[in-house]
C-alpha cells in the first residue's frame, strides 16, 4: 500500500491556503475576563535532541491542530441534597470565592436531573460567551484538555461535541458529567478547560484562528439561531434552514 500519496491544492480560489476559523464574544459583558483562544503548543525545555518529541513532526503536526480555551474563572464547588432530596450547588470557598454566590447561578447551572445521563452522575453546564465562525464548511469539535496534566484530576468527563461553525454558529458551554458527586469540582481561572478541534473538506489544509467582528450581518443571523435548542428536540434538524438563510460572508477578521 502506498502511503506517500499527496492531494493537489488549487493556488487561490476557496480550497487553497490554510481554512480560516473566525472567534468572537457573543457579548461584551465581562470580556476581559475571556482570554483569546491559543493554539496548542507543549514544549519542554529539552528540545536539543534530534529525537526528541518536541521536535517530533507527528507530534508538533497535532498540537498545531487544536486550540486551547482557558477557564475564566476560580470555582469551588460542592454537591449535596437539601432536605427534601433536590440536588443543589454548593460554593464550598464561601465568602472567599471570587464569584460572589448570588451570580454563580449566571455561569454556572446545575442540569435539572431528569435530564441527567446517569441518575448517580449529576450534570453541570458553564456557561461561555465563546463563538467560531467560518465561510467555509467546517466542523468543530470540542474536547477534553487532554493533553494537560492535573495533578488533582477533575471527578468526571466532559460532554464533547460536534457540530458545523459555518452554519451554526453558537456559545459554547463546558459540561461536565460528575462521576464523584462527592469529590468538590475545582476549576482555576487560566488552566486550559477545553480544547477545539477543526475540520475542514480537505484535512491536509492548516488551520488559523483569527478574532472576527461582530458585524451586523453575523448579529442578524446568531439572532435567527438564538434559543431554538428550548423549542426542538433535534437541533441538526434545522441545518438546512438556517443555511438557507445565511449570508454569503460572515467572518470579517477584526482589524
Amino acid at each position: 500500500m502506498d502511503f506517500s500519496v499527496t492531494y493537489d491544492r488549487p493556488e487561490e480560489g476557496p480550497g487553497s491556503g490554510p481554512v480560516t476559523v473566525g472567534w468572537f464574544l457573543a457579548k461584551d459583558k465581562g470580556a476581559v475576563l475571556f482570554d483569546p483562544p491559543e493554539r496548542v503548543a507543549i514544549r519542554p525545555p529539552n528540545r536539543g535532541h534530534a529525537k526528541s518529541a518536541s521536535r517530533c513532526p507527528a507530534v508538533v503536526q497535532l498540537e498545531s491542530r487544536y486550540f486551547m480555551v482557558k477557564c475564566p474563572f476560580d470555582l469551588h464547588i460542592g454537591f449535596q441534597r437539601d432536605d427534601k432530596g433536590k440536588a443543589v450547588l454548593v460554593n464550598r470557598a464561601g465568602a472567599a470565592s471570587p464569584i460572589r454566590t448570588s451570580k454563580l447561578n449566571e455561569v454556572l447551572t446545575l442540569v435539572t436531573e431528569a435530564e441527567w445521563r446517569f441518575p448517580d452522575r449529576p450534570t453541570v453546564q458553564l456557561h461561555l460567551p465563546y463563538c467560531f465562525i467560518a465561510d467555509e464548511m467546517v466542523y468543530m469539535s470540542q474536547l477534553s484538555a487532554f493533553a494537560h496534566y492535573r495533578a488533582d484530576p477533575l471527578p468526571g468527563t466532559i460532554f464533547g461535541g460536534r457540530f458545523p461553525i459555518s452554519i451554526w454558529p453558537r456559545p459554547l458551554m463546558w459540561a461536565f458529567e460528575w462521576h464523584e458527586p462527592q469529590k468538590d469540582l475545582i476549576l482555576k481561572r487560566g488552566e486550559p478547560l477545553f480544547y477545539v478541534q477543526f475540520e475542514g473538506m480537505d484535512p491536509a489544509r492548516p488551520v488559523q484562528v483569527v478574532e472576527a467582528e461582530r458585524t451586523a450581518e453575523l448579529e442578524a443571523y446568531l439572532e435567527k439561531l438564538t434559543g431554538v435548542v428550548n423549542y426542538v428536540n433535534q437541533t441538526f434538524s434545522l441545518f438546512k434552514a438556517a443555511e438557507a438563510v445565511r449570508p454569503k460572508k460572515l467572518l470579517v477578521p477584526k482589524g
